[in-house]
């Protein structure tokens, strides 16, 4: 899960580059699926939930020289939080 925070006037420039690294990710074995989510109400944050097959699936995408080459193109005033959580079965609420 990535949490960015994003100053208004960068949103576009923002979405393209998340746009552009994301299908670089697409590419890497491994990789299930993305979300990207905008809070409301006039927030300047974005988190973006994505699932990979397994830890070691995102590190070494994550780690790909093409991967971070375009994280060079990241605005250097977004604020980038990235975290790694694995599903918590609760019975009769969440399933593994």
């Amino acid at each position: 899960m990535n949490k960015f925070t994003v100053k208004p006037e960068d949103v576009d420039q923002f979405l393209k580059v998340f746009a552009a690294t994301t299908a670089i990710m697409k590419q890497q074995p491994g990789f299930i699926s993305a979300q990207l989510h905008h809070g409301i109400a006039g927030s300047c944050m974005f988190f973006n939930y994505v699932v990979w097959e397994s830890a070691e699936h995102f590190n070494r995408a994550f780690n790909s020289p093409e991967f971070r080459s375009s994280m060079a193109n990241i605005l250097s005033n977004i604020v980038m939080s990235l975290h790694l959580f694995k599903k918590v079965a609760v019975p009769g609420i969440c399933m593994d």
